[in-house]
């Protein structure tokens, strides 16, 4: 990790905020496959676009698209953001 860098996940960031895919969460290989599939391979910077009340689901912005993530798969999300 670098510095000015924090590990945090999905559910810790709000509307407009900004982070880089860091890795997955071990044992996650179904989650985990469709999410690489999606584009969300290592060192991706994705933007929280919207957020359900309950926080389910998410929508994020990846490579020019937007896609929705329920909490079981944006968990196993590890991504790095930089320090404020």
């Amino acid at each position: 990790m670098r510095q000015g860098r924090h590990k945090c996940r999905l559910r810790d960031l709000r509307i407009n905020d900004t982070a880089v895919v860091a890795g997955y969460e071990q044992g996650c290989g179904r989650h985990r496959h469709r999410l690489l599939s999606m584009g969300l391979t290592k060192g991706t910077p994705i933007r929280v676009s919207k957020m359900a009340p309950l926080g389910d689901p998410v929508e994020i912005e990846v490579r020019g698209f937007k896609l929705s993530l329920r909490k079981n798969e944006s968990d196993q999300l590890i991504l790095e953001t930089e320090d404020e």
